[in-house]
């Protein structure tokens, strides 16, 4: 069993494992630690990761990157349209009003949700971690941006099991790092808690927590978020710059050009780097477009007023953190930096005037969050003892619940799971009805969301059910905030009494369902829980303790709750992803086949060619020579022009026609080495049978040598005979003739 952390990032992913000695990132075939976010179709192929993203170039249109963007959104979302006019591939509405993603693939046109896309994602990391650790690989633990909500957390889970993955527990990224940072730590005040603030500026968004770290345990105070404010944004800024520069420069328009957009904004990323550690940089891009070299050059103060918006934005999800918290500047500890745009001086200079202290980069700005993910997933595992450490995160956002009387609130607060409410949780709410019913879960305030994201989140219909004692049942429904931050409710039960009915039934609150809540025991490693108070009503005084006793005798009927996802894929439809994902698999394999069919055959020629006129050339006529040389050329020939692109059956004949008039060569080569050696082996094996006769008696003795003789006489003129024959004629004396010679004499 494996115990891995995938972080998926929106430019690239991360493995980490855990093994005995600690936390190791693994290496993909490139030797990278990174891996690109990318997939693309290219004719009969699909290219994952490193692959994909090298032909981005070539073939923009067959290539999807970022779709983390893309998870669990409608595709007319103003935001996402903005998205999608950078982005080269083609996309369209799906029936359900989600996205649709379009590739020629095999001659036809084939659309994949942005789920099966990220499942292929999966699939492509999964292979690599299978074959770094030579086990399969299951269980797993899924960094995900905190601003997530219950869909996207929902579709993750799907492109998860598209991959054969079995996710622990979907964890926020900066939670994650706070995790690997927090459980290293031997420097925390004795007494009391050490806050700190971790700012992670990724590729596409900007994420900031706070969290208590204390001896053997952390508490995530507050999540921030700004979901479109990341390094992307600032290589836009210089995109643009430079865009403008060179159609007035060069007259050339760019943005005109997919793949000079393209080769522009990975210059401009470049460059944004280079601008981290020096004042000034210049920008060389040899025959961008219209067979033009361009040239730019700008200074960091330049680039920093032109990315002045931007900037300004960075603090206000660190001021969010703050004030969610409760705490003041004074209270923190340390800032910890990271990300992949983290780098950018202007930034640590912000974050410096905020939290009144430099920011600190002692944490691998890339790999944190998949190291963080590898150490939960080993403390949700049972392979691994870990630690006594208590990972206690909070949820981002306010959930609601609705009935068909109303909201579901208890009475001290409007909403069962409000902002930061530690999770996973689990609330019960106590209700009385007549018939089946329906629940809703919603996000209680829009403000809290993502521009643009619904607040809807699911429906529940709870029943049929029946009560046999009386008209109104009385029903406990179980509601669950899991480790995913994803909510369900558990379950539903009809709450049957055996006793007097007649006594009296408390009353429901007029504004609010009656409502307590619980702590329910996590997992190994895993806080849980809100300490909400016990609100549910209490029989009136009035009643006996004898009657409340035969009042708590009575039977719980289980009764089914069916659960409806705005927006998530069916069953049905990942039954298919997962069908679809198998043929694709199988299509790869039967490609990468081909692919090393073709590259023996290929390879086979050039080696031949050489050989044949030099090793070979004493074991061949001058007829054989020029007979294979035309072979071969016909065979290189054919490879690169009707043969570029044929099936695996016709390389593998072709090869092994080939074959047929050079093995016969290549044997009498081989042969002539092999040869030697046992010939050596066999006439030393007599001449130790020669000198060892002398302690038989002799009519062994002379039996002994004449078996000697008649071996020697037998081997001398067959090597006579075979000298006197051409080498490039099929040997007369064998080297497998000369063994069974040899094991012949020896009995």
């Amino acid at each position: 069993m494996s115990v891995v952390g995938f972080d998926i990032g929106n430019e690239n992913c991360v493995i980490a494992v855990a093994r005995q000695r600690g936390i190791d990132v693994l290496l993909n075939d490139e030797s990278n630690r990174e891996t690109p976010a990318a997939v693309s179709f290219c004719g009969k192929q699909r290219l994952m990761g490193s692959a994909g993203a090298a032909s981005l170039t070539m073939n923009p249109r067959s290539t999807v990157s970022q779709v983390k963007r893309l998870i669990g959104r409608k595709f007319d979302e103003p935001e996402l349209q903005n998205d999608l006019r950078l982005f080269p591939f083609e996309t369209a509405a799906a029936p359900d009003g989600g996205i649709l993603i379009r590739f020629h693939y095999l001659g036809e046109i084939h659309s994949f949700s942005p789920v099966h896309v990220l499942g292929m994602l999966f699939s492509h990391l999964k292979q690599i971690a299978e074959k770094n650790l030579e086990t399969p690989v299951s269980e797993c633990v899924i960094g995900v941006p905190s601003y997530f909500t219950d869909l996207q957390r929902r579709s993750y889970l799907d492109a998860a099991a598209i991959a054969g993955l079995r996710p622990l527990r979907l964890m926020h990224d900066c939670t994650a790092t706070a995790l690997g940072y927090g459980i290293y730590k031997n420097d925390l005040p004795s007494s009391g808690s050490a806050n700190v603030v971790f700012v992670d500026i990724g590729h596409c968004d900007t994420q900031v927590c706070l969290a208590s770290f204390e001896k053997g345990e952390m508490r995530v105070l507050s999540h921030a978020f700004d979901a479109n404010l990341g390094g992307r944004d600032f290589d836009e800024v210089l995109f643009r710059f430079f865009a403008e520069r060179f159609k007035e420069q060069y007259g050339i328009d760019v943005c005109t050009n997919v793949k000079a957009s393209i080769r522009l904004r990975a210059s401009c990323e470049k460059l944004k780097k280079v601008l981290s550690a020096n004042a000034e940089a210049p920008l060389n891009i040899e025959c961008l477009m219209d067979e033009k070299d361009v040239k730019g050059f700008i200074k960091r103060d330049e680039f920093e007023s032109l990315s002045s918006s931007l900037l300004e934005r960075i603090g206000v999800p660190c001021r969010k953190v703050l004030q969610d918290s409760g705490l003041s500047v004074e209270k923190i500890h340390s800032v910890e930096l990271v990300g992949s745009a983290s780098r950018i001086p202007a930034i640590g200079r912000i974050l410096a005037s905020i939290f009144k202290r430099e920011p600190s980069r002692t944490i691998n700005a890339s790999e944190c969050v998949a190291r963080g993910c590898a150490i939960q997933c080993a403390m949700l595992s049972p392979i691994f003892r870990v630690r006594e450490y208590e990972v206690q995160d909070s949820f981002p956002f306010s959930i609601g619940f609705s009935s068909d009387q109303g909201p579901i609130c208890t009475l001290s607060n409007t909403m069962l799971f409000p902002k930061g409410q530690l999770f996973p949780s689990v609330k019960i709410v106590a209700l009385h009805r007549t018939s089946s019913f329906c629940m809703e879960a919603y996000y209680a305030d829009e403000n809290e969301l993502p521009y643009g994201v619904s607040s809807q989140i699911s429906n529940f219909m709870i029943g049929p059910f029946q009560s046999p004692v009386s008209e109104t049942a009385r029903l406990k429904v179980r509601l669950q905030l899991n480790l995913h931050g994803i909510v369900s409710i558990e379950s539903a039960v009809v709450i049957d009494d055996d006793t007097d009915t007649s006594l009296p039934r408390p009353e429901a609150h007029p504004s609010a369902e009656s409502v307590e809540a619980r702590f329910d025991y996590p997992p190994p490693g895993v806080a849980n829980g809100a300490e909400d108070a016990h609100v549910a009503h209490s029989a009136p005084s009035s009643i006996s303790s004898a009657e409340m006793s035969k009042r708590k005798m009575s039977r719980r009927l289980e009764i089914p709750v069916s659960e409806n996802v705005y927006g998530r894929m069916t069953n049905a439809e990942l039954s298919e992803a997962k069908n679809k994902e198998l043929w694709l698999a199988q299509q790869d394999l039967k490609m990468e086949k081909t692919k090393e069919k073709k590259n023996a055959l290929e390879s086979y020629v050039y080696e031949m060619r050489d050989k044949i006129f030099s090793t070979y050339e004493s074991f061949t006529t001058d007829l054989e020579r020029e007979e294979i040389s035309r072979k071969l050329q016909q065979i290189e020939e054919w490879l690169y022009e009707e043969g570029d692109d044929e099936s695996e059956d016709i390389y593998a004949e072709k090869l092994e026609d080939l074959k047929k008039h050079i093995n016969p060569i290549e044997n009498r080569y081989k042969d002539d080495d092999a040869r030697e050696k046992v010939v050596n082996d066999f006439l030393n094996r007599i001449k130790d049978y020669q000198s060892g006769v002398g302690s038989l008696p002799a009519a062994e003795r002379d039996a002994v040598m004449d078996e000697c003789s008649k071996a020697e006489r037998w081997l001398q003129d067959k090597i006579h005979q075979q000298n006197s024959r051409p080498k490039s004629m099929d040997p007369i004396l064998w080297s497998t003739e000369i063994k069974r010679k040899a094991e012949a004499f020896e009995a």
